[in-house]
């Protein structure tokens, strides 16, 4: 049985704020930093966080105010990021097919140039300039992926290593100085040892590399992906362990030189700390029970578009369980967040709590139907704090053009 830990509390946002809305628990969410700094204490660690996860600048400030930096993946996540103070080599900037306004931007803030293809590098250099510091994402075909990213030799990221030796050639000899390796090959999974080799695959390739180059790499960005338990059976990932893994493979490959450690987890620091509120509206009975409720799929995508699991409670209610398809209004089949659900019997303007969902959650919504974005609050330790308004219909409706339109 998932906790939730406002169950007193929220009564003060049910009554003055309509639902759908999403509520973050910030001492949760530190809590989830500090333990992953904590377990990679043994190195020269940084955790970027995953700002695409929750793009939220409140969220993002608590974090670098704590020793974090930002993994960023757009022009828009590299402004969030330095409307917070985080610039500068606080901010990895990884993304893909990327315009070149946006590298000028992350060269402007002074970021990690992290090179998903090694074609960009001389647009860079022609367009930008010379990174002080660089890598490229590597994509081994023997790395063990995971559901979400798939077959490695089918994604679109990074590069093979004959690639890799080819792009740090490139930028050695044309004058960068100081060198990284990047590799994110797996995503939301609790099983410590599949990290484990995947980050051994990475430390050969680093040593090779060096050895073939006479490159001292800086840093290693191991990824994110760390995995958070959605089902209230599922085990939590032991960081402990993994760490530990991690640190007799470290030990084993470097004797040379030592480089940093990188993550760039977001769902790990913010997934379990995230919870969307919403109202039973309406049951219907038909070849099933329906139940109505006012988010919708535009709130929160992951179970319409993975069929993923997010555990559902009843404020207030326990037991007397019956058979549910919790669903919403939008016009799509696929707009569910559980299916054969077993939940305490419902009625009418009940409150569900959608748990999990501090990750990729609020940050895939979008507007189909005209569903309008939900508001964001944090709970400080002593109170509500509202971080991101609701969308309203003028918002919707600002950037219509077209002459005289309105009649």
């Amino acid at each position: 049985m998932k906790k939730f830990p406002f169950k007193n509390e929220i009564h003060q946002l049910l009554k003055k704020y309509p639902t759908p809305f999403y509520v973050y628990d910030e001492i949760g969410i530190l809590n989830s930093l500090k333990k992953l700094q904590n377990a990679f204490s043994w190195c020269e660690f940084k955790e970027y966080f995953a700002v695409k996860a929750t793009p939220t600048p409140y969220i993002l400030k608590i974090l670098g105010k704590n020793n974090c930096g930002t993994d960023c993946s757009s022009l828009a996540e590299l402004y969030l990021s330095e409307m917070v103070n985080i610039t500068g080599e606080n901010i990895l900037f990884t993304s893909n097919n990327t315009p070149i306004e946006e590298y000028k931007k992350a060269y402007e803030l002074g970021a990690i140039i992290n090179f998903d293809d090694i074609g960009h590098i001389d647009k860079f250099i022609k367009e930008v300039g010379i990174p002080k510091i660089a890598s490229i994402r590597y994509t081994p075909k023997e790395a063990f992926g995971t559901e979400i990213i798939g077959d490695p030799v089918n994604s679109k990221f990074g590069m093979p290593f004959n690639k890799l030796l080819e792009g740090y050639k490139k930028m050695k000899d044309i004058g960068v100085k100081r060198f990284g390796l990047h590799a994110m090959l797996v995503s939301n999974t609790l099983d410590e040892d599949l990290i484990a080799k995947n980050t051994e695959i990475i430390f050969k390739a680093v040593n090779e590399l060096s050895n073939i180059l006479n490159i001292e790499y800086e840093f290693i960005d191991i990824g994110g992906g760390f995995g958070i338990p959605y089902k209230p059976d599922d085990k939590e990932l032991d960081l402990h362990l993994l760490s530990n893994n991690i640190k007799e493979l470290y030990e084993k490959h470097f004797k040379e030189f030592k480089p940093k450690i990188f993550t760039e987890n977001g769902r790990y620091i913010t997934g379990p700390h995230g919870y969307l509120i919403t109202k039973v509206l309406h049951i219907k009975e038909s070849y099933k029970t329906y139940v109505g409720v006012d988010a919708n799929m535009a709130n929160l995508m992951r179970p319409g578009m993975y069929g993923a699991y997010h555990h559902i409670s009843v404020l207030g209610k326990e037991g007397n369980f019956k058979k549910y398809d919790v669903v919403g209004s939008l016009c799509e089949n696929n707009d569910k967040f559980a299916i054969d659900r077993e939940l305490p019997e419902l009625e009418e303007g009940d409150i569900l709590i959608i748990h999990d969902a501090g990750a990729h959650g609020h940050s895939m919504g979008f507007n189909y139907n005209g569903k309008l974005r939900s508001a964001e609050f944090i709970y400080d330790g002593n109170e509500f704090k509202m971080i991101r308004r609701a969308q309203t219909l003028d918002d919707y409706f600002s950037t219509i053009q077209g002459g005289d339109i309105y009649v």
